[in-house]
């Protein structure tokens, strides 16, 4: 699905990673991240893409609103099973969204 933002500017953090072949609790824990996600005050929307890399772009009213994400106790606790377990790497970008079109 792709997520329906307001108009610009907003931001987008781009979340993208190589995952091990350890998968145990992953489905759930990403699951639980993103019911928790749509919760946080300046969540906006999700898109996520998982082949050889996966791709995750959730996008945020402001820097504040995703600096709290960040410091979420269970976003916490994920991200730390993401680096032990889960991913081969990753990287994380946030980017200022200025524009923004779409078809239909």
């Amino acid at each position: 699905m792709i997520a329906r933002t307001p108009p610009p500017p907003y931001y987008a953090v781009i979340f993208s990673t190589r995952r091990t072949e350890t998968l145990d609790g992953y489905a759930e824990t990403a699951d639980r991240m993103v019911q928790l996600a749509q919760n946080q005050p300046g969540f906006l929307g999700i898109e996520s893409a998982h082949e050889t890399v996966g791709i995750t772009v959730s996008y945020w009213k402001d820097l504040e609103s995703i600096r709290l994400w960040k410091q979420h106790a269970e976003h916490t606790a994920a991200r730390e099973m993401g680096r032990s377990t889960w991913y081969r790497e990753y990287t994380l970008r946030i980017a200022r969204v200025e524009k923004e079109y779409s078809f239909p």
